[in-house]
Order: structure tokens, then sequence, then C-alpha cells
């Protein structure tokens, strides 16, 4: 049997059938097209993905069949991609730092919308990019909390600057827009309503009127068992705020999800390798690997803990340390973590909601990183 065409039920169902040495990662297209149908249905705008957060061509093919005709691309590498495999779709080069030939490339590919946050970037736009038709949107940055962590620190011009550059790109004939990322993981409206009203004073600052408005990523993944995030009541404070501060000469809207959208569809599947004299636990994967994420946003809390035939482990949970196969002190995952008393080597610990930020870093570092990619109807 070819494992890899095949469609399992679930993971538990993968452990019982193949007991897996190595992870594997564990795709359900029918979640991912339920994610995109909630956002094309709830944000009251365009929905592009944030390709970064995992550019698995399957990802990317059930988006389009999903009906996401949008893209953000941050590098050549993203540009060809979409090219190819969604032809019809829009793609928003909107890594504001860029070298010269990347520019060139974007421009021979056909990008028309690019987003800018200085004035040398700005400048290199202007020497190499078509002005007709051709949007350009300066991206601002304000020390908004309520996100793990908060793109600023590397992207972003201040409010007065983006002013300054909005101003630019209308003089220029561009298409003026404005953008901007409330930072990663962001549970919190309020967020999104700050930078909106901070958008209109900047477009008032400038005296222009931007034709769009991307507010950027940052929509949540479910990482806490129990807890869903709200993206409805998100997307309701979008709308909502966007009316309240431009009046009747809003700007389009613009989101473009990553996690939000493909982090739910993807469970990773990983084995216990040792639990050293009844206390620490060693996995077959750690921070070099699909889990590199957690030292910098927290641990997945949404676990389930599995015999190799496949029945759960049952309470009580006791904390534990958790380190990942390398020979590297690093290769720890933040804390402790909750795990029943009664597991033990040869367990698998399946990891939902791991699908963004986790195929696209995985590395084989000390050689380990040989991880299985399957496809299953249910992550439950």
């Amino acid at each position: 049997m070819d494992d890899r065409k095949t469609v399992w039920r679930n993971p538990a169902d993968i452990i019982r059938s193949l007991r897996p040495e190595d992870p594997v990662m564990v795709f359900a297209p029918t979640v991912l097209q339920d994610a995109a149908r909630r956002f094309l249905e709830g944000f009251p705008g365009l929905v592009t993905y944030a390709v970064k957060s995992n550019p698995g061509e399957a990802v990317i093919q059930n988006l389009v069949a999903a009906g996401i005709s949008g893209f953000d691309v941050a590098s050549p590498f993203e540009i060809d991609l979409i090219g190819r495999l969604a032809p019809g779709a829009a793609r928003h080069y909107h890594n504001p730092v860029r070298s010269q030939a990347e520019i060139e490339l974007a421009v021979a590919a056909g990008i028309t919308s690019w987003s800018v946050d200085s004035r040398t970037e700005l400048d290199k736009l202007f020497a190499k990019v078509p002005t007709d038709g051709v949007e350009i949107s300066p991206r601002f940055k304000l020390p908004v909390a309520g996100a793990a962590y908060d793109f600023g620190a590397k992207f972003g011009a201040s409010p007065e600057l983006a002013a300054e550059l909005l101003r630019a790109v209308a003089d220029r004939g561009h298409v003026a827009s404005l953008t901007f990322h409330p930072g990663t993981q962001c549970v919190d409206p309020s967020a999104w309503e700050t930078y909106i009203r901070t958008a209109a004073e900047i477009a008032q600052m400038a005296g222009v009127r931007p034709k769009r408005l991307n507010v950027g990523g940052g929509f949540p993944s479910w990482r806490v068992h129990g807890i869903e995030p709200d993206l409805d009541a998100i997307f309701a404070r979008i709308g909502e705020t966007t009316a309240e501060a431009f009046g009747t000469d809003a700007p389009a809207l613009v989101c473009e999800p990553g996690r939000g959208l493909c982090a739910d569809a993807f469970s990773l599947v990983t084995r216990i390798k040792a639990i050293r004299d009844g206390g620490s636990v060693f996995l077959n994967d750690g921070v070099y690997g699909g889990l590199t994420e957690l030292p910098l946003i927290g641990n997945l809390d949404r676990l389930q803990i599995l015999a190799p035939d496949g029945t759960p482990r049952g309470e009580p949970a006791v904390p534990r340390p958790v380190f990942g196969p390398t020979c590297d002190s690093v290769d720890r995952l933040p804390g402790e973590i909750a795990l029943p008393e009664d597991m033990a080597e040869g367990d698998y610990l399946v990891w939902h909601g791991a699908g963004a930020y986790s195929v696209v870093t995985n590395t084989r570092f000390n050689g380990f990183g040989d991880m299985q990619h399957l496809t299953a109807m249910s992550l439950s």
C-alpha cells in the first residue's frame, strides 16, 4: 500500500496502522477549506493567504478550490509558486524590503501591489516599478499589545513617516493604499481597532484617501484546548471601526491571514523516544523540526496522547519537561507540559493545530527532521 496516497480517517488510525517512527504531519483538506470559507463569508473585504506560513502545494490548491483568489507573497519563490498554481490570482508583494534584482523579477512577473516602510525602499520602487495601475501601500506600526509577538521590531514606519510616504505615492501617480500587521496570534479585536483609527489619521495627515486598507495577518488559530478564537468578533470590529473612522469614503479592506487559515488543518504526530527516570520526556521532533515556533509563542495546548494501538492515555496529568531528539540543549519546549502519568515510551503525542510555521521551518539539524506527510478526513 502507498501510504502517501491513502486518505486516512484520522491521526489515531494512522498510529494504529503504521506505528510511525518518524514525525508525521497530517493534513485535513476539509478543515482547510472550511477555514477559508469562514474568512470569505465573514471578513468584509478581500482575503489573501500569507504563503509564508505554509507554502505546500496541496494547501494552495485547496485554498483556490475553496474560493481564495489572492495571495500575500514575500519572495521570488512565492511569486513563482502562486504564478504556477493559481495563475489568475492576485499576488501582493508585501515584504517591504527587496533587492534590486527581486524588484526586477517581480515587475517582470506582473506584480502590481507592493508595500513599503521607508524612504529608501520607496525610492527603489519609484525607479523600477511602472506607474499605471500599480498599488504601493506604506506599512505603519504601533506599540499595540494583544499579540504573541510584535512585527514592529522589524517592519513598519511611524504614522508620521507613513503619511509622508502615502503623500509621495499619490503624487507619483501610483494607487495609494495603506497596510499594517497587528502581530502574530492576535486574539484581541481592539488591536485592529487602534490600527484602523490610526490609518484614518494617517490619511488625514497626508491629505490622501487610500484606495485600500490591508489589515494584515495576525488572525489567531486555535491553540488552547476548549477556547476557540472568536474570529467573527474580530471581523465585526474591523468592519465597524473602518466605517466609523473613515465614514462614507472608507477604503476597500484586504486581509492576509496565514496561520488563521492553515494552522488548524494540520496535526503533528510525534513519538516518545524515552522517559528519563520517570520525568523528562524526549520526542522524535522538537524545536529544530515541526515544533520550531513553540519557544516563540508558547506551547500548543491541544494535545492527544495515544498508546501505539491508538487508545488515549488517561489522567491524572503531571507536568514534565519535554525535549526534542537532537544532541542540543536548546532543543526543549517552553516550561513544562502536563502529560498523563500512565504514558510510556513508544506512545504518541498528537499536536493539533500545527500547520503554520512548522512544515516550512523543519530542518535536518543533527540528522533528524525526516517528516512524513499524510492526508486524513478528520483530525479528531
